[in-house]
């Protein structure tokens, strides 16, 4: 019996499987179930120490390229020796020590050796290179397809469009096959760069709401002034996700509402707010959960009284896109307070799906919450919009029937 030839597809990830990157897992199934066939290839080796329940769902061969090429140098040699006998070699050369002299960092030169692997180990049959995140997998992706003369194409989210120079998103724009992209903001920003706007392709990740239960039917009336009121959040403890600004809102919260925090998620800025939280009086009503998978999270969503993400810019240029995160908090019909920044405005609209509130703006923050704890009535009302909006336009196949089309154009065919 012969062995089936290797797939066409490769995809280029920083790291899988990875917690944070539920949608990542979920586009992946899905192509899987609507026929493609693919090899992932990660630039690092997991660091979580558990996977969500889809990441065991999805088949393809997953390929750990070199973290550090300081730790596999005979592989990266020999990725050079097959590699400069390509014929894009000296082409993708070019384009890399262009991209170095203007960022002379570790970073860059290790995207290349990454990319000298990729190009000399992926099979013959590889006819593009998809990556997800436009800032290394994306550099990775385009020097590897250019050493072997083929096509690459990727997926820009938020901090991979924010917090690279227009100068590399121009030139990334200018030799990629196509670029989705999962917010209207970020649509507009990089079709204003590319030599063709119709090269950008806006396509919402949306939820699999297969994999998500019916909303609970009832939730406790817990309005703050007898049992605590559950509040909630998920996200990584990094500057852009305002947890900062959240411990300042709790902190300006009515002396008499009872309530209690409930947040799930890493991150570097742990120990920082965790000190911030005893200092502030009140480390007792927080519960840090740190990593969850996604039925925990889904079991803490159907718990809670009220979401709160209190998104921002940070100092670096990094932001959100559209936080997976509020359509999950959506699909079990519970409320949402979080930020008008960046795409979120697209899914929610302040009185409508759930309240906004300015960026960084602790005051405006604790007032929603004071009235959302408060007003059970308004808080269901508007939990219940959101699932709405959520099932009629920011479902997943929409997106993937755009994305798969952009794909079989590339290959020319499916994969």
């Amino acid at each position: 019996m012969t062995e089936d030839p290797a797939p066409p597809l490769a995809v280029v990830l920083k790291g899988w499987p990875r917690l944070s990157e539920t949608f990542i897992a979920q586009e992946l199934k899905a192509l899987e179930d609507r026929g493609f066939r693919f090899e992932i290839w990660s630039l690092r080796f997991p660091y979580d120490d558990r996977t969500h329940p889809i990441h065991g769902q999805v088949k393809a061969k997953v390929r750990y390229l070199p973290e550090y090429l300081w730790q596999e140098p005979l592989r990266v040699l020999r990725g050079w020796l097959r590699a400069r006998r390509m014929p894009g070699y000296r082409a993708a050369r070019r384009a890399w020590l262009r991209d170095l002299w203007r960022d002379r960092t570790p970073n860059r030169g290790r995207r290349w050796g990454q990319a000298l692997v990729m190009a000399a180990e992926a099979p013959a049959e590889v006819r593009l290179h998809y990556a997800h995140f436009l800032h290394t997998p994306g550099s990775v992706a385009r020097y590897a397809a250019m050493i072997r003369s083929a096509r690459w194409a990727v997926s820009a989210h938020a901090k991979d469009i924010w917090t690279i120079p227009d100068w590399e998103k121009r030139e990334k724009l200018a030799d990629c096959a196509f670029l989705v992209t999962c917010t209207g903001t970020g649509a507009a920003h990089l079709a204003a760069l590319a030599p063709d706007s119709a090269r950008v392709s806006l396509v919402y990740h949306g939820l699999d709401l297969t994999r998500f239960p019916p909303p609970p039917e009832t939730r406790p009336a817990r309005d703050g002034r007898g049992e605590p009121a559950l509040i909630l959040s998920v996200g990584r403890l990094v500057a852009k996700k305002g947890y900062d600004d959240l411990l300042a809102a709790l902190s300006l919260l009515p002396v008499g509402l009872a309530w209690r925090l409930v947040h799930i998620g890493g991150g570097p800025l742990g120990p920082e707010l965790k000190e911030e939280a005893a200092r502030r009086g009140f480390a007792d009503r927080i519960e840090w959960r740190g990593k969850r998978d996604q039925n925990e999270v889904i079991e803490a969503l159907r718990e809670a009284d009220l979401f709160v993400l209190p998104s921002k810019i940070a100092g670096d240029g990094d932001r959100d896109g559209l936080p997976n995160v509020l359509m999950e908090a959506a699909s079990q019909r519970l409320a949402i307070i979080s930020t008008a920044v960046s795409a979120i405005p697209e899914f929610v609209e302040d009185g409508v799906q759930g309240r906004l509130v300015p960026p960084g703006a602790p005051e405006a923050l604790a007032a929603a919450m004071a009235e959302m704890i408060a007003d059970v009535a308004k808080r269901t009302c508007l939990a219940a919009a959101a699932r709405d909006r959520l099932v009629a336009k920011f479902g997943m196949e929409g997106g993937l029937d755009i994305l798969q089309q952009r794909l079989e154009a590339a290959l020319g065919g499916r994969a």
